[in-house]
């Protein structure tokens, strides 16, 4: 079965990771455009999303020249989704996962657009959406808009279990962006572009989008919160659609 057009460009490339310590593959959809990192879902591998068809509905983006997905794996299966793995070396490997992400993914994408100082956009849903805003947040020297679609944004009330530590607040948006001072990082992400996108229908939590809005308005950087009627459910058909209206409709890629 072919989940994207055979015309389409399509990479498959990677590296073993020195600061995960695993062999992380990446995918690259498209000749050019600009540059997007999608982030998949909980414990999601890097073409989660080709089989899924999110791919497929921004096809026609990513044809027209002007978008570039590049979508990799999620280490979930050996930290916060295993249960095997304590709470503090789910938040060490998380840390280590942030710095793959800023010092492997990012300059290999900047090499293969050619463009050493390329900022780039970030998206995911559900748990990708947490990663997607994280990143975003803690480098938006790197990234330059965000898509997050039915996310969450704090780790506290279903992984942390009352615990903190660095490793947690500094890449858990809703502890470290209440405290977020420095004036040179707020001025890049007020010139962000940064959708937030959520259903109200079954296992959604629009709370979190609402919560997440409310946290980054009052640091005075710009958002637009998006909420979807009741029949929206957590699930890829509505990702599906949320994903090619928010690059089109607000975005405008």
């Amino acid at each position: 079965m072919n989940y994207v057009d055979p015309a389409l460009r399509r990479e498959i490339f990677g590296w073993h990771s020195p600061h995960l310590g695993l062999d992380m593959p990446i995918v690259r959809y498209g000749h050019f455009g600009r540059a997007l990192l999608l982030l998949p879902t909980a414990s999601g591998d890097f073409l989660e999303a080709e089989r899924m068809w999110l791919i497929k509905s921004i096809e026609p983006l990513i044809s027209a020249g002007r978008v570039t997905v590049f979508s990799i794996d999620s280490i979930n299966r050996y930290a916060w989704m295993n249960d095997q793995v304590s709470v503090p070396e789910a938040a060490r490997r998380q840390a280590l996962y942030s710095s793959y992400i800023e010092e492997e993914v990012l300059p290999h994408i900047r090499r293969v657009l050619q463009n050493p100082s390329a900022r780039i956009g970030t998206t995911g849903s559900s748990f990708g959406a947490f990663y997607a805003a994280n990143a975003v947040l803690r480098r938006p020297d790197l990234f330059d808009t965000l898509i997050a679609m039915s996310g969450f944004y704090d780790l506290g009330p279903g992984y942390l279990h009352g615990y903190g530590d660095d490793n947690v607040y500094f890449n858990n948006p809703l502890s470290y962006l209440p405290g977020m001072a420095d004036a040179g990082m707020l001025e890049l992400l007020r010139h962000c572009q940064i959708h937030i996108l959520a259903g109200q229908g079954a296992y959604e939590r629009p709370d979190a989008s609402v919560r997440f809005s409310q946290a980054l308005s009052a640091k005075g950087i710009p958002n637009q919160l998006d909420l979807w009627g009741h029949d929206v459910n957590h699930d890829w058909p509505w990702w599906r659609r949320m994903l090619p209206y928010a690059l089109k409709e607000r975005v405008g890629w």
